[in-house]
């Protein structure tokens, strides 16, 4: 992107930050999904334990809106088929499975065990760069990412610039009661998981149940330093082996 198409981005999301610092969820995906200016918009959900709280609340003002989920061939059954409860249960008529490259996967991960070997690779393959290539077309997109999730999302920005893109994140200043809450009013589906112990959760051989008082995030790439996927790093940094 051109420094000065850089610079006006930046300015957009900072003046967008400044109108909406103290907005509603509700009010900023109405201003965003109803404003021509934003641009064309998808949503990148996990269907994870937290997801069908902005997946209802966007669903509100417009259930056509792409809905990108990354089926990275490792996650687990049920939350294949709680995607499918959920799409169904709110209307959302786009859904889009993206998933990995099969070349990749032949060249880089025959047999399936990238996840053992070199964590940051199999993301990378499985999530970040499909997940680049699917958001091309789009000038934005939705996150349900929080401040509370993690440290290094403690200063979190409702709208950032991410690679040359407006990166939305109408929940980051939602606390875990706030979502509990929002599920119980809104009598939403559970994962089917989350009762079992899973608090958080991605692909099925790099995630366990936590303990209770353990941190939710725990369970993510247990005894690792890595406590992200690496798709929300501006450029994708984790994937250009891959290319």
């Amino acid at each position: 992107m051109p420094l000065d198409a850089q610079a006006l981005l930046a300015a957009r999301a900072a003046k967008l930050n400044a109108d909406l610092s103290d907005a509603s969820a509700e009010a900023i995906l109405d201003r965003v999904l109803r404003d021509d200016g934003v641009g064309d918009l998808a949503l990148v959900s996990s269907f994870g334990a937290e997801s069908v709280v902005l997946l209802h609340l966007v669903a509100q003002v417009d259930a056509t809106i792409p809905v990108l989920f990354l089926e990275t061939g490792m996650l687990f059954p049920e939350t294949l088929r709680y995607q499918q409860q959920v799409a169904e249960t709110l209307g959302l008529t786009d859904i889009r499975l993206i998933r990995p490259d099969s070349a990749d996967l032949f060249l880089h991960d025959p047999e399936g065990d990238l996840h053992d070997r070199d964590p940051e690779t199999c993301c990378a393959l499985r999530k970040v760069k499909p997940l680049e290539l699917a958001l091309q077309p789009f000038e934005g997109w939705i996150t349900g990412r929080k401040r509370h999730q993690n440290p290094d999302r403690a200063a979190l920005d409702v709208f950032e610039v991410d690679a040359g893109k407006l990166k939305m994140n109408p929940l980051a200043r939602w606390s875990r009661e706030d979502v509990s809450a929002y599920m119980d009013l809104h009598d939403l589906p559970r994962h089917p998981l989350v009762a079992q112990g899973y608090a958080s959760l991605g692909c099925a051989p790099c995630t366990t149940k936590v303990a209770p008082g353990e941190d939710p995030r725990a369970g993510r790439w247990r005894g690792q330093e890595k406590t992200e996927c690496g798709i929300h790093f501006a450029g994708g940094r984790f994937w250009p082996a891959t290319r």
